[in-house]
């Protein structure tokens, strides 16, 4: 799309917001959707893709950057250091030559977790239902397993389960129920549905409280590379308490302090314990893939719901993940439940929704990533954006002058339709606020800190710039030379025109923790007016 058919579509976007924006009630607010209606230039939610075989090279990392992403995730579940050290060289590659905005990357670790032994034919065993099964957790049946008998990798299963406890194996494909735990090392259990598995398969224990550290030996070398490759955040997988993500923070130590941790909660011990996981992460993952084997299946949208709220309510940005578009790893279109899914979690509160094979060995990745940005961008027109900020502020008795100026810039800009919010940052802290409080217009950060530009990609609403240029003049000349590149550059995407108001939010004053001043501004004549310098799409 070009810069004025940007700007001839924003005009729309602003009287529909100012339409829809006096209905009283949500379902109200609802009724008025006009679903002929184009779709938003702008798309607040970010697009986290996970790079894998189809998708590892420069030319189809561009392509994937065109279409929408702004966060690679490397899966250290799978790969050596120097694939994923060739993988994240390349993102930054293609980052540099298509896209005017930073890329972030994130490092997904493998986590405690729980496999199966060897099968000792080295061929793939069927279970019957009904069948007796013997589990042992004894490291001499680890390559001894058959028809009759199978081993877990985890010392204390037979202390973690009792009788009626399920074992979920294979992501479910074989399911166990336990008769009888025999003694410390062995437990006989009930094959409950017909099932065929290999070797060294992946095992849920749901509901059990697991006895694992939060940080293997792999983990522990995968974090310390990460550290070296200078990641810009970790999403840190099985996290169950506070403790585990301090254990984490350790390991990073003083070099990757500035990493940001990402809690992936995926069990009930992590669900139970969410309002500690939020306090002391950078943010949270609702990872649906183990979480559907861990709890019920019919309860993992209400525990979607949940996380998404707490993590709301408590500033931090929260990722929706797993099978979001599952069909696209074989298909060139999604299905429409799989649609109304990515809606869902958008108009939910998530700050980003994710993809893992999609993008990572499917067949369609950029198409994937295309249906991803369209339907962010459709998901905009059913948020209640006034609505959502009362809620937010209903309870805020902050004394905090950033956060004063933020949720005072967010309500300026509703009074006054402004096209966007424009902020200067240091730390990045004042424009995580000002997405705290979901204004209904882009939010563009102006920093020169290439780090926390790339970072702040988790946050919903906000479009990070590096400002490339060394301060000049006084202080107020370097603001002004600052806020006239933010106008700039919204112009040039769209998002603001010529006779348009902005928010602007900074501190005059230099250093991190002075944000003290909003100002309301119009955007006089068109001499601001440039041209996108490349056909991609704007988060």
């Amino acid at each position: 799309m070009s810069g004025q058919e940007n700007r001839t579509e924003y005009l729309k976007d602003a009287f529909k917001r100012r339409t829809l924006s006096t209905a009283k009630t949500v379902l109200e607010y609802h009724s008025k959707i006009n679903i002929d209606e184009t779709a938003p230039v702008i798309r607040s939610v970010g697009i986290i893709c996970t790079i894998g075989p189809t998708s590892q090279k420069v030319e189809q990392l561009e392509a994937l950057i065109s279409a929408g992403m702004n966060i690679a995730r490397m899966n250290f579940s799978h790969g050596t250091h120097e694939y994923h050290g060739s993988t994240i060289e390349n993102v930054r590659a293609a980052a540099a030559k298509v896209y005017p905005h930073p890329i972030a990357i994130a490092l997904d670790t493998k986590g405690p977790e729980i496999r199966t032994g060897m099968m000792k034919s080295g061929k793939d065993v069927t279970y019957k239902k009904g069948q007796a099964l013997k589990i042992s957790c004894n490291p001499a049946m680890r390559e001894q397993c058959d028809e009759n008998q199978q081993y877990l990798e985890y010392p204390s299963l037979c202390k973690s389960l009792k009788a009626g406890s399920k074992i979920f194996i294979a992501d479910g494909m074989l399911i166990l129920e336990v008769r009888e735990v025999l003694n410390d090392d062995m437990l006989m259990a009930e094959v409950k549905c017909d099932a065929t598995i290999g070797s060294r398969k992946n095992c849920n224990l749901p509901g059990a409280i697991i006895d694992l550290p939060a940080v293997s030996e792999k983990d522990r070398s995968d974090l310390l590379f990460g550290v070296e490759q200078k990641v810009d955040m970790v999403f840190a997988s099985f996290i169950r308490k506070k403790e585990d993500i301090f254990d984490i923070r350790k390991v990073l130590g003083e070099e990757g302090k500035s990493i940001k941790i990402i809690a992936k909660v995926e069990n009930h011990e992590g669900i139970t314990n969410i309002d500690e996981i939020v306090e002391h992460s950078d943010g949270v993952m609702v990872a649906r893939g183990d979480m559907g084997m861990e709890i019920p299946l019919e309860k993992v949208f209400l525990a979607q719901k949940l996380i998404i709220s707490k993590c709301n309510k408590n500033k931090k940005p929260v990722i929706c993940a797993t099978q979001m578009l599952e069909s696209m790893i074989k298909n060139p279109r999604p299905t429409r439940a799989e649609i109304t899914d990515v809606g869902n979690a958008v108009t939910d509160g998530c700050d980003c929704v994710m993809l893992s094979g999609e993008s990572a060995n499917g067949a369609y990745p950029v198409e994937a990533v295309t249906y991803m940005h369209k339907i962010c961008k459709e998901a905009f027109s059913a948020i209640h954006y006034e609505k959502r900020f009362q809620e937010l502020t209903a309870s805020s008795h902050s004394t905090d002058t950033a956060e004063i100026v933020a949720l005072s810039a967010v309500s300026a800009a509703f009074k006054v339709s402004a096209a966007a919010i424009i902020v200067l940052t240091t730390s990045g802290r004042s424009a995580t606020l000002l997405s705290h409080f979901c204004p209904n217009c882009p939010i563009i950060v102006i920093t020169r800190s290439a780090p926390v530009a790339r970072k702040l990609h988790v946050y919903r609403g906000l479009f990070p710039l590096e400002y490339p240029y060394a301060r000049k003049g006084t202080w107020t000349e370097d603001i002004d030379a600052r806020l006239d590149f933010g106008i700039k550059k919204g112009l040039d995407m769209g998002f603001i025109l010529p006779s348009s108001k902005v928010i602007f939010v900074c501190g005059y004053q230099p250093g991190s923790s002075t944000t003290n001043t909003m100002r309301i501004l119009s955007v006089e004549g068109d001499h601001h007016i440039g041209t996108p310098e490349s056909n991609i799409v704007f988060k």
